[in-house]
Order: structure tokens, then C-alpha cells, then sequence
């Protein structure tokens, strides 16, 4: 079975609300989209395709490449149709490969039990046809097959991916309540910013909305940061493609007239996470940290976007020292921001009420489980106050 060359269906998962996000990135690799969903796109591609995808994707989760879908009522069906598939053609025998799943059918209490049903056909398979059983468990760093059942309707995936793509590979020092560097990305193209002009952080705590945002200005993608992929360990890879693609993202990394990028906290622990971050990122020398308070950060004389991730606080009920701190940044950005479109990222409702400006747009997103916001205000053009 040649996968490498044979364009077939791919899933490209995103976690919910970056879809639409993840849906232009892929177009603007110039792949067409067949379907979009909530939690991913639809297109036809190979797996050397996949590989393109893999290193230039900011929001996207897992880069799945079909190789089957069939109908299984139980799973001594989904054991069967997995037995005939030629597994020693796609896994390396002396390998290791994990599985994961998706499952709603209503004979698997858990989806552990579909996987070792996958992992049975597959180890049973090889042991047949080359008379040795490869190795198989949780980790994956290694190749990757993925089961997606929804009620009779199975398909089996391989993984390209392996470890999640929404991880930039940079945040060796997560901090306190760090933003998922995908949704990072994707509050930042939400803003429409330019990439040219200011991007402003004021409590950046480990720095991931700045990192993002000078990752973004240079065109330098966070592929660069990786160098295992499970399409690495399927049959057939060949690493000159990846290695040509590699190549190619380092010659259109922007290195001059890139934009000011200010990332400020009150926290010194805070600055000295993020100046790490960043280091690892390769884009420390890009950004102008600050210690200080919110209301002392450098805005620099010109148009430009300044971005607020602080804390949430309780969902129901808020705490007076947030209240004030919310208000405090309708205060900032009215006085010493006009000229910028002003962006405060929250999950609480009741705070954001506190910020005494108008929205003039509101972005849906979900930080893990918590329904969030990205509220927009247009902060008039006057001369800024020191």
C-alpha cells in the first residue's frame, strides 16, 4: 500500500472554534477544502502532501490520512476488517506504533477496548505475514494509527502527526495558566493584525501571545521547531522531502523590517519564563520585554494592535481586585492606546463588563472547556497621553 504518493482523504482536527482559522491557513497553502467542520477541515492529499501541512500548520491538532472506511457493527467486525488491511506494507515490522480513537458505538463501554482491537488486527496482521510481532503502546513519538467509529461507520487513520501540532515545541517553562499556543495563533489572526505594525502584550505571563506574534511577523513557522513526525516511522518515507521543505520555510523566514513587539508583566519570574520561551522560539531578539505594571508598558507612537490575556477569575461570582484590574485596562487603553485597535481576552463575562469601553466585535473561542471571548474596541486616533 503506497501512501506516500496517493492523495486520499485528510482530516486536519483543530480544537473547537479555530476551524475557520485552521480552514485559511490550509487554503493559503493552496489545497482546496472539501468540508469544514467544528473541529476541523476535510481535503485530498498524500502523505508526502501531509508532510507540507504538518511543518507549516499554526492551528491545527492532527494531520490524519485515511486509509480505510468500512461499516462495523461490534468489534470482532472492526477486528476483521482491520485483519485484511496490509499492515506490513505501512508499519515497519521491528517498529513501535500507538493507537488512538474516537468511538461512539454503543457495544465499546471504553474507548481502550477499541484500541486494543486495533492494535490486535494490526499486531496479528505482521506476525503472519513476516512472522514477527512489532511493538505497541501509549507514547506518539513513533507511528501513529487512529480510529474514528461513530455508531456503524468506521474509519482507520494513520496519524502523521503523532504528538499534537497545537504544541508549538517552544514552552519548556509553561508558567501559570499558559494560552495553547494554537489559540494563541488564532486570537492574533482574528485581529487581522498586520505583521508590520506594533503588537503590544501587557501581561504577557510566559510570553505565548508575544512569541506568537513575532513568529507570525517573521513567516517562520513552528514546524521548524520538531524534528520527529509519526509519518516518519510509516514504510516509504522518504526524508529528503522533508528535509527540502525544511529548507524551504528557513529561506522565506522574514529577517529584516520586522515589526515592534512589546511584552510586558509585573512579575520578574513571569519576564524571565517568557525570555526563555522566546529564546527556545528563536525569537528573543525580536521582543522588548518590560517589568512593570500594565498601565507603565511602552505603546509606541504609531497604529498597531495591543493585546490583554489577563485572569478570569471565577466563572459565577467575580472578585473585587479583578474588578478593579478590569477596569483599570478600559482605563489603559482609553488614555494611552488611541490609535490602536485594542483586543482583552476573557472567560468571564461579569469582569469584562468592568472594562467601561464598547466592543465593537467579539470573537468566540474556547479556552479548554471555558467559553471565551476576544473583545474588540477601536481606540479613536488623538494624541496619546504619557
Amino acid at each position: 500500500m503506497e501512501v506516500f504518493n496517493t492523495p486520499n482523504k485528510v482530516i486536519i482536527t483543530c480544537n473547537r472554534r479555530l476551524s475557520p482559522y485552521l480552514e485559511q491557513e490550509v487554503k493559503d497553502l493552496g489545497f482546496q477544502i472539501v468540508r469544514s467542520f467544528n473541529t476541523g477541515v476535510e481535503i485530498k492529499a498524500s502523505i508526502n502532501e501531509c508532510i507540507r501541512l504538518n511543518l507549516n500548520l499554526r492551528v491545527a491538532s492532527q494531520v490524519l490520512y485515511e486509509i480505510k472506511a468500512f461499516r462495523a457493527k461490534d468489534p470482532a467486525e472492526l477486528y476483521q476488517h482491520l485483519l485484511a488491511t496490509p499492515w506490513e506494507e505501512i508499519l515497519p515490522f521491528d517498529g513501535y506504533f500507538s493507537v488512538t480513537s474516537n468511538v461512539h458505538n454503543e457495544t465499546i463501554t471504553t474507548p481502550l477496548f477499541a484500541n486494543v482491537k486495533v492494535k490486535d488486527a494490526i499486531v496479528d496482521r505482521i506476525k503472519d505475514k513476516k512472522g514477527v510481532r512489532p511493538n505497541s503502546g501509549p507514547e506518539l513519538n513513533k507511528a501513529v494509527v487512529h480510529l474514528h467509529w461513530m455508531e456503524e461507520r468506521a474509519e482507520i487513520f494513520l496519524d502523521t502527526s503523532g504528538e499534537t501540532l497545537a504544541k508549538h515545541g517552544y514552552r519548556k517553562h509553561p508558567g501559570k495558566a499558559p494560552m495553547l499556543e494554537a489559540l494563541a495563533t488564532s486570537t492574533i489572526l482574528a485581529t487581522g493584525w498586520d505583521g508590520k505594525s506594533p503588537f503590544v502584550n501587557p501581561m504577557c505571563g510566559s510570553g505565548t501571545l508575544a512569541i506568537e506574534a513575532a513568529l507570525i511577523a517573521q513567516k517562520r513557522m513552528p514546524g521548524l521547531q520538531r524534528m520527529n513526525y509519526s509519518f516518519m516511522h510509516f514504510i516509504g518515507y522518504q526524508e529528503d522531502v522533508f528535509f527540502a521543505e525544511r529548507k524551504r520555510l528557513k529561506e522565506v523566514t522574514e529577517k529584516t523590517n520586522l515589526p515592534k513587539i512589546i511584552a510586558s508583566d509585573i512579575a520578574d519570574e513571569a519576564i524571565e519564563i517568557a525570555k526563555l520561551n522566546a529564546r527556545t522560539a528563536g525569537v528573543e531578539h525580536l521582543i522588548e520585554f518590560e517589568v512593570c505594571d500594565f498601565a507603565e508598558t511602552t505603546v509606541p507612537e504609531d497604529h498597531g494592535v495591543i493585546m490583554f490575556n489577563p485572569e478570569y477569575g471565577e466563572r459565577l461570582g467575580t472578585h473585587s481586585k479583578l474588578e478593579v484590574t478590569y477596569k483599570r485596562m478600559g482605563d489603559f487603553l482609553k488614555q494611552n492606546c488611541k490609535g490602536y485597535r485594542g483586543y482583552i481576552f476573557t472567560g468571564n463575562p461579569d469582569l469584562a463588563k468592568k472594562i467601561g469601553l464598547r466592543a465593537s466585535r467579539r470573537f468566540e473561542f474556547f479556552n479548554g472547556k471555558l467559553d471565551c471571548r476576544l473583545l474588540q474596541y477601536e481606540l479613536y486616533d488623538g494624541t496619546k497621553e504619557k
